[in-house]
């Protein structure tokens, strides 16, 4: 299901306005962070940064990059050999997960898509791990052990 930015900004004005609960209540306002304790064997450190404004996650930047800083999801090399293996590309998932942590407000409720289990359970993983800091107003990195997500597809 994909939804344009549009979309999800007059969800999140909905929401607030009712005043609904979600799960990302009492949340500090602010950037958060959590990213892998350390690389994949593909050389590649997941990461995901949120920001919450009035107890909503209201944007969400999850990726990874290497030992150089380089992003993959620039990676074109990486991204069409992920194609070609799973059928899917990782910036197609890695929009997909985000714009479905906007919507739902809970990484256990974002749906799977077929071709990115592993970086689904890492993103949920981190994605947790970032609501639980911006819940307890930690702007420090939360490091995330990802240990047995890296047997599952990319």
């Amino acid at each position: 299901m994909k939804f344009s930015r549009l979309a999800i900004v007059i969800m999140v004005l909905v929401l607030s306005l009712v005043g609904g609960e979600c799960f990302a209540g009492g949340m500090h306002d602010g950037y958060y962070a959590a990213e892998a304790a350390g690389y994949d064997g593909e050389g590649w450190k997941d990461f995901i940064t949120i920001y919450v404004s009035n107890n909503f996650v209201v944007n969400v930047e999850y990726n990874a990059r290497n030992s150089s800083g380089f992003i993959r999801s620039w990676d074109l090399d990486y991204q069409r050999r992920i194609k070609a293996e799973t059928g899917m590309y990782p910036g197609e998932y890695l929009r997909t997960y985000t714009g479905e942590l906007l919507i739902r407000q809970d990484p256990s409720t974002v749906l799977v898509m077929a071709g990115s289990e592993r970086s689904h359970s890492a993103f949920q993983l981190l994605a947790s791990a970032a609501i639980a800091q911006a819940r307890a107003g930690d702007k420090s990195i939360a490091l995330v052990d990802l240990t047995g997500t890296e047997t599952e597809n990319r």
